[in-house]
C-alpha cells in the first residue's frame, strides 16, 4: 500500500526548452505540418485526414475544441472545417491508444501523478469503469451497474441533496447537460457548477445588466460586413484559430482591425490560409491595422481613454462621434456616463493603461469612421477583479457609436469550449431564473428547488468546509481548471465519493474522495447507437447556433457509454420509483429530450425538425436592437480605475494558454507563436525588468503570491525575456494556478481573477 499523497501540481521540468523570436505570420503551410504530425502520431496520416474531413460538416461531428462557428453549410470547404488545434483535439479523441484496466494495475495514483499533464493525456482512451477504494493505491475494475448502484446510494444517504455538487464540461451535449440538471434538481439541488463560472460568466453577468441577455449579438456573417473589428484581450491564433479566416475575409472587405492585448500576438498580425495554396508563399495578409499593448487589467483605463476621445471630439463638433439619436431612443444613463468620461483623468488613464493619449485618440478616430463596429473578447477581459465592468465598457463603447442591434455591428464574446454556451441555455447554471425553474417544474410535475446553488468557486469551498461531500463531473479536469491548486485538492479529497464522466487520463483523476469513480463515455468522433438506433447530439456555438453533432468512429472500447445514457442511468439507479419520468425513453431516443427541452426552453420550438435542417439560431433581442432589460433600453454604465498598489517588487500576472494546449489539455512542449520550444514552466518577463531584478534569460525563479495572509509559491519557472508591459508577466496554467487564491474573484460573477495575481519573483530554492 502507497501512503504517499499524489501530487497535485504538474512536475517541474527541466530548463531544455529554446526561445527565439516569435514567427512574423499564423497558420499557412507550418500549421499545416504541425496538423499532420499530430494526426499521424496518434491515428495514422489517411486515417486521420478521413476524419478529420467530418470535423464540422452537416453530417458529421462538431469539434471538441472551441466554440467558434462555422459558415454556412454551402460555403464549408470540402478539403475540412478545422484548424490545426482542432485537428489536435479530434486526434487526441480519437488516438488508438488505450488506457485499460492492466494500465491502472500497472500504474498507483503517486506514480502517474508524477508524470506531466500531457503525458497523462497521451496514453489514451478510457476504456472500463474504474474504481478506487478507501485507501487503495490503485485503481480496480468495477462493473457499470455496481458503479452507478455505489453513486446512487452514497447521493441517497447524504444529510441533504445540497451536499452533493454536480460539475459540467463545455463538451457536454445540449441533450446530456438537460438531462443532467433536470435529474440534479429532481434530487433536490442546484448545485451546477460548471466551467463557465471560471471563463465567460462576467460576460454573461455583465452583458444581461446592461442588454438583457448574456450571449453575443452578433452573427458570422457580421464580420464581413464591419467597418472595424476591436480585439481585446484575446488571442484568437491560438485560442480560436478558425476566426482568422472571418477576420482575413473582413480585411479584405475593408475592414480595420484593432489589437488590444499586453501580449502581441502572432496570429493577429499576418495570417495565410492553409486552404489558400498559392498564398503559402509570401507575407500573407496583414490584420491589426493598430496595436495597443495594454497593461495586464489596463483595459478599463484604455476603454475609458478612448471614450473621453470621442466625448472631446464631439463636445468639439457635435454629431461627429456619437451616435446621439441611437443614444436617445435606445439608452439610459448616458448623462453620468459622459459627465464622467469628461471628468476622468488622462494622466490618470495613460499610467493606468500604459498607453498614450495620442494612441488612444488614433483609436478613437478610427472608430469615429466607422458606423459598424464589433468588439470581441475572451477571458483577458473576464478573469479580473474587475472583469464585469471590462464587459460592461466594451458595450459603453459600442452604445456611444450605436454599433449594437444592427448588421455588421455588436458585442462578441467568443467562447472557449465547444458547447459551454448550450449548456447554459439549457440549464446548467447554479442561479436558475425563476421563469425556467417555472417551466422545468410545470413540463415535469414537480417543485425545483429554488434556493441558489454553488458555482465552481462557492463548490470548491463547500467541499473543503465539509458543506459537501459528493463531487460528480460531467466531463473536464476540474482540478487543473481551477484556481489555487492545492487548496481545491485538498477540497476533493475530503469528499466522500468524487466521481469523473470522462474520455482520457487526466490529474482529476489522481486527487480523488475516499472512494473515487472514472466513468468512460463517448467522445464527439464516436458512434453512438443506443437500442440498434445511431444517435444524434447537438451542440450551440459562440453566437448562438444549435445544430447537430453525429460521430462517425467505432467506440473506443465497447464498455464506453453515451453521456445522456449515463445521466439516464445515474437518474434510475438514485431515484428509482421517486421518479415517474421515462428516462429508459429518453436514454433510448434522444428525439425524445429535443422534444423536452422545446417544451421548457423557448426558442427550442421544431427542434427535431430544424436541427436536422441545418440547425436554427435561438432568439437575441439585442441582436435586432430590441434590448430586452426591465426597461428595454441599454444601459451605460460608469466604472472607476482599478487599484492595484503594488509594491516595487511586486508584478501583475496573468496566466495564459500556449499554442500547443487547449484548456487544460496539453498537446506538446511548444508555444511556436511565441517563439518557444521544449517547455512550459516559464514566466515572460520584460528585459528591463529582468536587468533590474538581476535576472537573465533561463533563470530559475519561484513565484510567490501572497493575499489575504496567505503565501502560494510556484516553484522553479524559467525567465523568459519578451515584449510585455513593465511589471507584467505572463505563465502558462495549469502550472501557475496553485498561485491564483480562490478568494480572489470578479465581482458579482465571482470568476477566479487568474489574470490579475501579484507576485513577486526570487531566486528558485533547491
Amino acid at each position: 500500500m502507497d501512503n504517499t499523497s499524489p501530487n497535485p501540481e504538474p512536475p517541474e521540468e527541466a530548463p531544455n526548452f529554446t526561445h527565439k523570436k516569435p514567427p512574423g505570420g499564423a497558420a499557412g503551410l507550418t500549421a499545416i505540418k504541425s496538423t499532420l504530425k499530430h494526426a499521424k502520431d496518434e491515428l495514422g496520416v489517411f486515417r486521420g485526414l478521413k476524419i478529420l474531413q467530418q470535423a464540422n460538416q452537416t453530417t458529421g461531428f462538431d469539434c471538441p475544441g472551441c466554440a467558434w462557428p462555422d459558415p454556412a453549410a454551402a460555403e464549408r470547404s470540402a478539403l475540412g472545417e478545422y484548424c490545426e488545434n482542432g485537428a489536435k483535439a479530434v486526434a487526441e479523441e480519437a488516438t488508438l491508444k488505450r488506457v485499460t484496466p492492466d494500465f491502472f494495475a500497472k500504474h498507483s495514483l503517486q506514480e502517474l501523478s508524477e508524470q506531466s499533464d500531457m503525458w497523462l493525456g497521451k496514453q489514451g482512451r478510457l476504456t472500463h469503469p474504474m474504481i478506487r477504494q478507501p485507501g487503495a493505491s490503485h485503481y480496480s475494475p468495477i462493473q457499470w451497474d455496481e458503479a452507478l448502484a455505489l453513486i446512487g446510494n452514497t447521493l441517497n444517504e447524504l444529510a441533504t441533496p445540497d451536499e452533493a455538487i454536480f460539475y459540467t464540461s463545455g463538451r457536454t451535449s445540449n441533450e446530456a447537460a438537460f438531462l443532467f440538471q433536470l435529474f440534479g434538481r429532481l434530487f433536490g439541488t442546484n448545485n451546477f457548477p460548471d466551467c463557465s463560472n471560471m471563463c465567460h460568466e462576467s460576460s454573461g453577468t455583465g452583458l444581461s445588466e446592461v442588454i438583457g441577455i448574456g450571449k453575443g449579438t452578433v452573427k458570422l456573417e457580421d464580420f464581413y460586413i464591419a467597418d472595424t473589428v476591436v480585439v481585446i484581450g484575446q488571442n484568437p491564433g491560438t485560442n480560436h484559430p478558425r476566426m482568422l479566416s472571418a477576420l482575413q475575409k473582413a480585411k479584405r472587405n475593408g475592414c480595420k482591425i484593432l489589437h488590444i492585448n499586453p501580449l502581441p500576438e502572432t496570429g493577429l498580425k499576418r495570417f495565410k490560409h492553409p486552404q489558400e495554396v498559392l498564398n503559402w508563399v509570401g507575407r500573407g495578409t496583414t490584420l491589426a491595422d493598430m496595436f495597443l499593448q495594454v497593461r495586464i487589467n489596463g483595459d478599463v483605463a484604455l476603454l475609458k481613454g478612448m471614450m473621453k476621445a470621442l466625448v472631446e471630439a464631439e463636445d468639439g463638433q457635435p454629431g461627429s462621434a456619437l451616435a446621439a439619436d441611437f443614444i436617445a431612443a435606445k439608452t439610459a444613463g448616458s448623462v453620468p456616463f459622459l459627465d464622467d468620461l469628461r471628468a476622468a483623468d488622462w494622466g490618470a488613464l495613460v499610467t493606468n493603461s500604459g498607453i498614450s493619449k495620442a494612441a488612444m485618440e488614433e483609436a478613437a478616430q478610427l472608430l469615429m469612421a466607422s458606423d459598424k463596429i464589433i468588439v470581441c473578447w475572451a477571458m483577458g477581459l473576464t478573469q479580473h477583479k474587475n472583469a464585469v465592468a471590462n464587459v460592461q465598457s466594451c458595450v459603453n463603447l459600442l452604445l456611444m457609436r450605436g454599433s449594437i442591434g444592427k448588421p455588421g455591428a455588436g458585442a462578441c464574446p467568443v467562447r472557449g469550449h465547444s458547447n459551454v454556451q448550450g449548456d447554459r441555455t439549457v440549464g446548467i447554471t447554479a442561479r436558475p431564473k425563476p421563469a425556467f425553474l417555472k417551466s422545468l417544474g410545470a413540463n415535469f410535475e414537480f417543485d425545483p428547488p429554488r434556493n441558489h446553488g454553488y458555482d465552481t468557486v462557492e463548490a470548491i469551498h463547500a467541499m473543503h468546509s465539509g458543506k459537501a461531500r459528493v463531487f460528480f463531473a460531467l466531463g473536464g479536469n476540474f482540478l487543473s481548471a481551477t484556481p489555487d491548486t492545492h487548496y481545491t485538492a485538498a477540497a476533493l479529497s475530503r469528499c466522500k465519493l468524487t466521481v469523473q464522466v470522462s474520455t482520457k487520463l487526466n490529474r482529476s483523476h489522481l486527487i480523488t474522495g475516499e472512494t473515487a469513480l472514472i466513468l468512460p463515455c463517448l467522445g464527439r468522433t464516436e458512434r453512438d447507437v443506443q437500442t440498434g438506433k445511431t444517435q444524434f447530439v447537438t451542440v450551440e456555438n459562440s453566437m448562438g447556433f444549435v445544430h447537430k453533432s453525429e460521430g462517425q468512429l467505432a467506440p473506443a472500447s465497447q464498455q464506453l457509454r453515451s453521456e445522456p445514457a449515463i445521466v439516464c442511468d445515474l437518474a434510475m439507479a438514485t431515484l428509482g420509483d421517486q421518479s415517474s419520468l421515462d428516462w429508459g425513453a429518453m436514454k433510448n431516443n434522444y428525439d425524445a429530450i429535443r422534444t423536452a427541452i422545446a417544451a421548457t426552453i423557448p426558442g427550442f420550438s421544431n427542434y427535431n425538425t430544424r436541427v436536422r435542417e441545418d440547425g436554427f439560431y435561438l432568439p437575441n433581442g439585442p441582436r435586432e436592437g430590441n434590448f430586452t432589460t426591465p426597461d428595454g433600453k441599454a444601459h451605460f454604465t460608469v466604472h472607476p480605475l482599478p487599484e492595484h498598489n503594488m509594491a516595487a517588487d511586486e508584478y501583475m500576472m496573468m496566466t495564459i494558454r500556449s499554442h500547443d494546449q487547449f484548456n487544460t489539455t496539453i498537446y506538446g512542449l511548444d508555444d511556436r507563436y511565441r517563439g518557444i520550444r521544449g517547455g512550459r514552466r516559464v514566466v515572460l518577463m520584460h528585459p528591463k525588468d529582468m536587468q533590474a531584478a538581476r535576472f537573465k534569460s533561463k533563470d530559475a525563479v519561484d513565484l510567490i503570491s501572497t493575499y489575504a495572509g496567505k503565501t502560494r509559491r510556484a516553484k522553479r519557472f524559467f525567465v523568459v525575456p519578451f515584449s510585455i508591459p513593465r511589471r507584467c508577466v505572463a505563465t502558462y496554467f495549469p502550472e501557475a494556478n496553485v498561485l491564483v487564491p480562490a478568494e480572489l474573484t470578479a465581482a458579482r460573477s465571482n470568476t477566479p481573477a487568474s489574470k490579475s495575481v501579484v507576485i513577486t519573483i526570487v531566486a528558485a530554492t533547491s
